[in-house]
C-alpha cells in the first residue's frame, strides 16, 4: 500500500527538461529513499511533489490527486524538509519552532525527546547554531505537526560523524509512526533506514526495489550511483 503515488512527472525549468516522465510509489510505512548522482534531480522531484516547482504528471497522496499549491499539500499532511534548512537565522529556537506549528497542540514533547538541544537553547538565535543544531531545528518543525508524510532533502550532508549518527536514530524512530520519503547521499545511512529504494538518473527512474538488494550488490550500486559497495 502507498501514501504517495507519482505519475508521468515532468519539469522543465529555465527551457531545460529536468525530469522526464518520473513515475515511483512511497510506501505507507518506513523510509523510501530517492537516490541517484549529484544533478539525477532528486531535489526538483521533492519540489514538484511539494508543489514548489511547476510540472505535468499526477501526485497523487493517499489515493486522491493533490491540490497545486503548497500551502494545501502542507494541510494535507506532507511535512517538507529542504536541503538548505531554511530556518531564520534572526529568531530564536523557540520563534522558528512557533512560526512552525499549525496544530493546536504541537509535539514539543516529541521534538525535544528527539532534540534536547532544541529545548537547551531555546533562546539563543538560530543562525549561530551548528549546522548540525540547524538540521535538527528543522527537521522539529515538521516533526511538531502531525504529519501523514515527511519528505526530507540530504537531511545528513555536512554534518561530522556523530551529528550523522543523531539524525539518523532520530529518523528510524520518527519512521516507526509516519512513512518518510528520504533524499540521502550517505549510502551508511540509507543501508540503516530504508527499506525500499528509487534510483533517478538523467530525470528519469532507472530502478526500483528494496534498498538492502542494491546495497548489497556492489556492481549494481557502482553502475546506478557511482560509488562502491
Amino acid at each position: 500500500m502507498s501514501i504517495l503515488s507519482v505519475s508521468d512527472l515532468r519539469v522543465k525549468l529555465s527551457g531545460l527538461d529536468i525530469l522526464h516522465g518520473v513515475s515511483f510509489d512511497v510506501a505507507a510505512t518506513g523510509v523510501t529513499a530517492l537516490l541517484g548522482r549529484n544533478g539525477a534531480g532528486k531535489t526538483t522531484t521533492l519540489r514538484a511533489v511539494m508543489g514548489l516547482a511547476p510540472y505535468s504528471g499526477t501526485v497523487s497522496f493517499a489515493g486522491s490527486p493533490l491540490d497545486t499549491r503548497t500551502f494545501k499539500r502542507v494541510q494535507a499532511g506532507l511535512g517538507y524538509v529542504p536541503e538548505d534548512r531554511c530556518i531564520f537565522a534572526g529568531l530564536t529556537v523557540a520563534e522558528n519552532l512557533k512560526l512552525a506549528s499549525r496544530t493546536a497542540k504541537p509535539d514539543y514533547d516529541l521534538v525535544f525527546g528527539l532534540f534536547p538541544e532544541l529545548s537547551q537553547r531555546s533562546a539563543q538565535k538560530a543562525g549561530s547554531l551548528s549546522g548540525g543544531q540547524q538540521q535538527m531545528l528543522s527537521l522539529g518543525r515538521v516533526l511538531l505537526n502531525g504529519n501523514r508524510l515527511l519528505v526530507i532533502d540530504e537531511p545528513t550532508k555536512g554534518l561530522a560523524p556523530k551529528v550523522v549518527t543523531e539524525v539518523a536514530s532520530a529518523l528510524e524512530r520518527v519512521a516507526l509512526a509516519v512513512p518518510v520519503l528520504l533524499v540521502e547521499q550517505n549510502l551508511a545511512v540509507v543501508r540503516r533506514l530504508a527499506s525500499e529504494a528509487i534510483v533517478l538518473s538523467g530525470g528519469k527512474v532507472t530502478w526500483t526495489g528494496q534498498s538492502q538488494t542494491l546495497l548489497e550488490d556492489a556492481a549494481l550500486t557502482k553502475s546506478l550511483l557511482g560509488v562502491g559497495h
